[in-house]
This record gives C-alpha cells, sequence and structure tokens, in this order.
C-alpha cells in the first residue's frame, strides 16, 4: 500500500510559501543606535563626497581625488595611480577585503552586516523616512493595516518620492567615480552623456528603491550568501548579540515576579528587544541567519533594565563561552582577550602581511615601463647585401604627469643597428630618442638589422627615462636569422 503524499492534507497541497510580514520596528536611542548613526552618515558622507574631491595631479593628469577612467584604463586614488598591467594592486586590495571581513567577523561577529553593509545603511536610512512621514512603530502598523483612502495614498506616494529621490541620488552618485564629476554631471542633465550612464543611474536608481525601500530584511536574509559563511566561521569564543536565557527564564511580568519573588526570571517579556530589531526577530530564540548583530536589541533591553531596577546585560555582546562562565557565576573573559585569539591573529596577520606588500610594491615600482612583441610573419627579412633585418613593436610607458625623453638602446647583438619608422636605415644607430607624452603608452616600431653572416640569438631592449631619476626597463627578446631553429 503506497504511503500518502506528505506535503497534501485532505488533497489540499501545503503551501511551502510563507508570505512576507512586514517589520515596523521601533525608534531606540542608546549606545549602539548612536553608533550606528555614526557610521551610517560616516558612509553616506563619503560615497556621496568622495567624486567631487580634488587631487593636484599636475597638468598632464585628472584632478579627481578618486577616478576609474575607464577610457584611458586607469584608477586614480590621491596620489596613486594604477595601470591595467598593475592589477595586482586591486586584487591586492580586493584579498584585504575578503580577509578583513574574515578578521571583523572572527572577532565581533556579523559587525559588517550590522553597521556597514550598504544594504544596512540605506535600509536604515529609508527606514528613518518611514518615521518622518508615518510615525513610530504603531502608527505605521496602524496604517498600514488602515484601508487605501486619499490620505493614505497621499501619504504612500510622498514617503516613495522620497525613496526615489534617495535612490536616483544613489544611483547618480556611481557613474561619477568613473569619469570627471562636474563635466559628467553637466553633460547627464543636458541629455549629451554617454548611454551607458543612463542606463547605469536607472538600474541603480531601481535596484536601491526596491531593495531598500521594499524588500529590506528579505535581501539579508533569502539573498545575500555572506551570512551563511559568516554563520561557519563563528565559535564558542566568538563575540555575538547573546541572551543569555539562564538569567532571563523563565519570564514573567513585573506583576507575576511581585507575586511570586523568586519564580522569575529577570527578562518581564515586554517584547522590545524584537519592537526594534530591523529583521523582526526574537534575540531570545538564540543565533539565528536573521540577526545582524546591529546590537539595538541591547540598547532596548538596557533601558527596560534600568526602568525595573534590574542590572544591565540581560542581552549583550558576549561569547557562548561567556555565558557559560556567566551561568556558573564566574566573571567573564575580558573582549580584549577574546579578540586577540590565535585565529583573529592569524587573519589579522595575513591581512598586515598583505598590506606591507602592497605598500612595498607601490613604493619600489618604476614609473617608466616597456613591451616588446617581435614580428612573427616573416621572422626576419634577408637584405640583399646579405644583412638580416627583424622587426618590433615596442610600447614605451610613461607612468608619470609628465612628458619624458626616452631612450631605447639594444644590450647585447654586436654590431646590431636600429631605426624606427620616423627615420631609416641611413640613420641607424644603437639608440632611439623619443618624447614620451604624460601618463601615455606609446607605440613604436623598431627595426633591429645585423650584417652578412648574423645568427639567431637573444638580447634585450633597454629603455631609459632622460631625466633625473633615470628610471630604465628591460625586455628581453629574440633576433630570428636564416638556419635560426626557433
Amino acid at each position: 500500500m503506497n504511503s500518502p503524499d506528505p506535503i497534501k492534507t485532505e488533497d489540499r497541497p501545503l503551501s511551502l510559501y510563507a508570505k512576507r510580514e512586514p517589520v515596523f520596528n521601533k525608534r531606540i536611542d542608546g549606545k549602539f543606535r548612536r553608533i550606528k548613526w555614526a557610521i551610517m552618515v560616516v558612509c553616506l558622507l563619503v560615497y556621496w563626497i568622495t567624486p567631487w574631491l580634488r587631487w593636484d595631479r599636475g597638468p598632464y593628469a585628472p584632478d579627481q581625488a578618486v577616478l576609474v577612467d575607464l577610457a584611458h584604463r586607469r584608477f586614480y586614488m590621491f596620489d596613486i595611480e594604477i595601470w591595467p598591467h598593475e592589477f595586482y594592486f586591486v586584487a591586492g586590495l580586493l584579498i584585504m577585503a575578503g580577509i578583513g571581513l574574515f578578521l571583523v567577523t572572527s572577532a565581533v561577529g556579523r559587525a559588517w552586516c550590522g553597521y556597514a553593509c550598504p544594504q544596512t545603511v540605506w535600509t536604515d536610512l529609508f527606514q528613518h523616512v518611514d518615521r518622518f512621514f508615518d510615525g513610530d512603530r504603531n502608527a505605521r502598523f496602524r496604517l498600514y493595516k488602515a484601508p487605501w483612502g486619499p490620505a493614505k495614498i497621499a501619504r504612500r506616494l510622498a514617503k516613495w518620492s522620497v525613496y526615489l529621490l534617495i535612490s536616483f541620488a544613489t544611483g547618480g552618485a556611481w557613474i561619477f567615480y568613473f569619469a570627471d564629476a562636474p563635466t559628467l554631471q553637466q553633460e547627464f542633465w543636458s541629455g549629451t552623456a554617454a548611454p551607458v550612464a543612463y542606463a547605469t543611474v536607472f538600474v541603480l536608481t531601481m535596484t536601491t528603491f526596491v531593495l531598500g525601500g521594499f524588500m529590506r530584511e528579505q535581501v539579508c536574509i533569502y539573498m545575500c550568501p555572506w551570512p551563511r559563511i559568516q554563520t561557519a566561521m563563528l565559535d564558542e569564543k566568538s563575540l555575538t548579540v547573546t541572551y543569555k536565557d539562564w538569567r532571563g527564564e523563565p519570564r514573567g511580568s513585573l506583576k507575576k515576579a511581585a507575586k511570586n519573588p523568586g519564580q522569575f526570571g529577570d527578562c518581564i517579556d515586554c517584547n522590545q528587544c524584537v519592537a526594534v530589531c530591523p529583521t523582526g526577530i526574537d534575540i531570545r530564540e538564540g543565533p539565528q541567519v536573521g540577526c545582524i548583530t546591529c546590537a539595538l536589541c541591547i540598547d532596548a533591553c538596557d533601558r527596560v533594565m534600568a526602568e525595573t531596577g534590574r542590572p544591565r546585560g540581560l542581552i549583550d555582546y558576549a561569547t557562548l563561552e561567556d555565558a557559560e562562565q556567566e551561568k556558573r557565576g564566574e566573571p567573564p573573559t575580558r573582549h580584549m582577550k577574546l579578540i586577540w585569539r590565535p585565529r583573529t591573529l592569524l587573519y589579522f596577520g595575513v591581512w598586515s602581511a598583505i598590506g606591507f606588500a602592497l605598500l612595498f610594491l607601490l613604493d619600489a615600482r618604476v614609473h617608466t615601463d616597456l613591451t616588446v612583441a617581435k614580428d612573427r610573419n616573416p621572422p626576419f627579412i634577408l637584405l640583399s647585401d646579405g644583412s638580416v633585418r627583424n622587426a618590433y613593436t615596442l610600447r614605451l610607458r610613461n607612468m608619470e604627469g609628465r612628458p619624458r625623453r626616452m631612450e631605447v638602446s639594444l644590450d647585447g647583438l654586436p654590431g646590431a643597428v636600429m631605426w624606427n619608422e620616423e627615420t631609416s636605415a641611413k640613420q641607424a644607430a644603437r639608440t632611439i630618442s623619443r618624447v614620451v607624452p604624460a601618463d601615455e603608452t606609446m607605440p613604436m616600431r623598431a627595426y633591429v638589422m645585423m650584417p652578412q653572416g648574423a645568427t639567431g640569438q637573444d638580447f634585450t631592449f633597454v629603455v631609459r627615462a632622460l631625466d633625473d631619476q633615470g628610471e630604465e626597463a628591460r625586455v628581453e627578446t629574440h633576433f630570428a636569422a636564416p638556419g635560426d631553429e626557433r
């Protein structure tokens, strides 16, 4: 006999979809709320103001402090200029960012999610807009349940218009990182900007509007993979927002606790920790993926404990190990001792090593570079007098913000001479001098000739800056000749 289908009850399929319950979090003031305010303001100011900062790099380079110049394939950040062949600097910064997240998670749990994640910052901003238009938690809940009418529609349209303005400012600010901000702003409003600029602003405006204005905690709980990764990185020594159930249970109201002394814990079941939570979870149910460790529940609970004359810390930043020690009446471990433990020290060491390596490479790099590409077809040309000629394409790179005269010479190939597309074989010599424009890579054709009887051999092109720095770059290549097996 076949067993009944487990997902059907009375011939009716069970729905595996849970409708979203909107979160109307309550306003709270306290230490962690003020930290969130400060970080939110700093993050928004950095994002919106950075493209407008100026930085003098001389007359031949852009003066925008932070600029991703896709047209010229450059990345500028204040005094630092990254070229395409130096992408390892960008890769190193990305690796540092990843390891930095591991370090923060290992030390203080999901602090990134709770304070500095863009989704958190913009959601927090939109929630303050909600309070401005609709009032605090209870007023917003009543408005949500109220039937649609002229007043509700007008209030919703006004609020969504502010959402849209914030979202547009977010998308609009992003494009200013990829071109000169004042110029692009003028072109954008005059309708002469590139189509990709309008498309980018539209996409980022709509994603910010939807993700920050409406999906909010659903992004953190369902869409973002990072909470799952962070959860795997936490252990009993990681600082997280913790409800001390041994102290709070069993729960009971103040009246019950007064009538039955000693039978109830410190938690009076006021649900203030749930009311202030931006993701709508109950921290008293233990660690869960919806907790972003923003610590607003700590502010709310500490306020209630103060009002009821009970010690703070029923909900607090603590480790599971700490909670067990407190339960046994032992003093908790000092937080700094918890942070500087082998795993966090390892993350910090790797993070610091990469950072110092990047700084060393940045300080040691030269601003003169050379690439060489040899013509393969034909590999050589045999001239009428028996001499052999090879052709090469050189790219002289001047990585400074001023024009520089550079000299290309041959190291090896005794008896060889060369000339370029601007001269002729009659003007051939061992060196060629060219002025390379500021911040540019200049291609140059070089023809290298050896007398009759030449054999295939390796040699080196050398480019040297003819200035007080005297930087040089060397590239080894091959000279092909009759009988050469390469």
